[in-house]
């Protein structure tokens, strides 16, 4: 879903004004955060949007994994505004409302058609683009804004409060087992240990009489 004034486009910034602006929501919902920065097109800006990414979220308690993801989506859509455009400047926004960050990549000039992930090399360091935002994100998608692109893309979002009152868990899946209390095993303890578990649980029965 894109806000009544999208991501990157001048009303919101308007609305909103530059950086980061933090009001209560229609209807006093949850905060609503918007950050807004320009970069040059330039070979060293994805770095750098990953950065301001990662800074501005963390200061909204946003969880390190969601952070880590947006940092990735928003260097790939700068290197493809970038890459594909003959953009001088790139716009980019981050909005954090309730359970989701969105992220918007704004470029002058794109080549006709929307951008579309092509098949990599699962072994390709480089190219991973739009495969890579399309694997993170749980939406993305992109619209015509006067000459150039607006490509969006949206993340779940978790606090690092949130996660850090989840109860420890006793049970670790399928065929683990939690660690013993007690003094580390001894000397060749644990390979045995490790033996008898690999044993076949059929051999009780075979040993019967």
């Amino acid at each position: 879903m894109i806000p009544s004034a999208p991501l990157g486009t001048d009303a919101a910034a308007d609305r909103l004004g530059p950086g980061a602006a933090t009001g209560a929501a229609p209807g006093g919902g949850a905060a609503e955060r918007r950050f807004r920065f320009e970069l040059a097109a330039h070979p060293g800006s994805p770095a750098q949007a990953r950065r301001l990414a990662r800074a501005r979220l963390t200061g909204w308690s946003v969880c390190a994994d969601t952070c880590d993801n947006a940092a990735l989506v928003i260097s790939e859509l700068v290197t493809n505004a970038i890459v594909h455009t003959a953009s001088s400047r790139v716009v980019c926004e981050l909005h954090d409302h309730d359970d989701m960050v969105r992220i918007a990549v704004r470029d002058e000039g794109c080549a006709p058609g929307e951008p579309h992930p092509s098949p990599q090399r699962p072994d390709e360091e480089h190219g991973r683009g739009l495969l890579l935002v399309d694997a993170l994100c749980q939406a993305w998608g992109a619209q015509e804004h006067g000459p150039g692109l607006l490509v969006w893309a949206e993340l779940a979002r978790q606090t690092d409060a949130a996660l850090g009152t989840v109860e420890p868990r006793n049970d670790l899946g399928w065929g683990a087992r939690p660690k013993p209390d007690g003094p580390p095993p001894g000397p060749g303890e644990e390979e045995e240990a490790q033996a008898r578990y690999r044993a076949p649980k059929q051999r009780q029965a075979w040993e019967q009489p």
